[in-house]
């Protein structure tokens, strides 16, 4: 036999081996994310390591084989939780019908999301109490996604206009900031809190009056049940 057949039965062997471990280690990621994933929704977003890795039922020095650090887990972690958030909400979130079903529809999806999970949503705010984060590359990525395809939306009704052109992006990431912090904030309240809908509702009219009042500044009148599409034909 040759030494290039040799090289080749060398090198075929070699990556076999490499697949199947590369596919083992694919496999016990999930297993300590989705483990992750369950503890955290049945105690809340400060999990230690040692818990995660009994519900996967691995050691824990397996854990810090696979990913590098506490950080690195979390984040990967939290892209995991976006993933599942954004399947949930992503066709909530694409406008139809009018004005205020779309407003509507997206609100009480995410909402309710969070509302059956919420040590999820808490856990991308904040990873786990040993790593608190000051800013997830993630979540930031994910947020910075719909402003931005919010913002497309509205610069397409404001695309007769443009002089208002550059309004849009800025009431894109005004109208997320708004969502975003009055519901991070309704889930940590120590005092008396609105009930899921009367928060749902409150950021349904909220919305809507901000939309409202930014649109009439530019001469479009609209009213809840305006067919979206009518709105972004509007010149």
């Amino acid at each position: 036999m040759s030494e290039a057949a040799i090289d080749e039965g060398r090198t075929a062997h070699t990556d076999g081996r490499t697949t199947r471990w590369d596919d083992h280690k694919a496999a016990r990621k999930d297993r300590i994310l989705e483990a992750a994933i369950d503890a955290i929704n049945d105690g809340g977003s400060d999990i230690p390591v040692q818990e995660i890795a009994d519900r996967a039922g691995l050691p824990r020095s397996v854990i810090y084989r696979i990913f590098k650090d506490r950080s690195d887990l979390d984040e990967q972690l939290r892209a995991r939780i976006v993933d599942r958030l954004m399947a949930e909400v992503t066709p909530a979130l694409t406008p139809r019908g009018t004005v205020g079903e779309s407003i509507g529809r997206a609100v009480e999806t995410y909402v309710g999301w969070i509302v059956d999970y919420p040590g999820l949503h808490q856990f991308l705010g904040t990873g786990s109490a040993s790593r608190r984060t000051t800013g997830s590359r993630v979540v930031t990525g994910t947020k910075t996604a719909i402003g931005v395809d919010l913002a497309g939306l509205f610069d397409a009704m404001l695309a007769g206009r443009p002089q208002h052109a550059e309004t849009a992006e800025t009431l894109a990431f005004a109208l997320l900031g708004l969502v975003d912090a009055t519901v991070n904030r309704w889930l940590v309240s120590p005092g008396p809190r609105l009930s899921s809908n009367g928060l749902a509702a409150f950021l349904e009219t909220s919305i809507w009056h901000v939309l409202d009042g930014a649109l009439r500044d530019f001469g479009f009148v609209v009213t809840k049940s305006t067919p979206v599409s009518e709105l972004v034909g509007l010149t």
